[in-house]
């Protein structure tokens, strides 16, 4: 069986080495990507706020840039830092907060509550 060579240019193969998974790879590429074409956009205005490629590329296709500094090593995919655990006690402590200052709030006495449809 005759095997094809890839069209990608470093090879996939490669690539999901690097980023351990499929969902990385892309996650990470397009981020940089979207940064390449940022820096590209740019530097005529002399911002200076992208960082610009890591490496000498004959590609001008921002993706194909990434995949070649991520095939290098020049970026390399990470870990997110995890979310602190304790989200739903710091939720139910603001909904209560928010549960006393309401009822500080509220008149006292009866409410009558109209439909608005009989004015009308």
């Amino acid at each position: 069986m005759q095997r094809h060579d890839s069209m990608v240019n470093p090879p996939i193969e490669g690539l999901l080495e690097a980023a351990d998974s499929k969902f990385r790879l892309v996650t990470v590429s397009a981020k940089r990507a979207r940064q390449i074409n940022a820096y590209f956009g740019q530097l005529g205005e002399g911002l200076g706020a992208a960082i610009p490629p890591q490496i000498t590329s004959t590609s001008r296709k921002p993706l194909s840039i990434s995949f070649e500094e991520l095939s290098v090593g020049k970026i390399e995919a990470i870990e997110p830092p995890d979310e602190p655990e304790d989200v739903d006690a710091l939720l139910d402590a603001i909904d209560a907060e928010m549960a006393e200052h309401q009822g500080d709030e509220l008149p006292e006495g009866d409410v009558t509550v109209t439909d608005g449809a009989e004015g009308a």
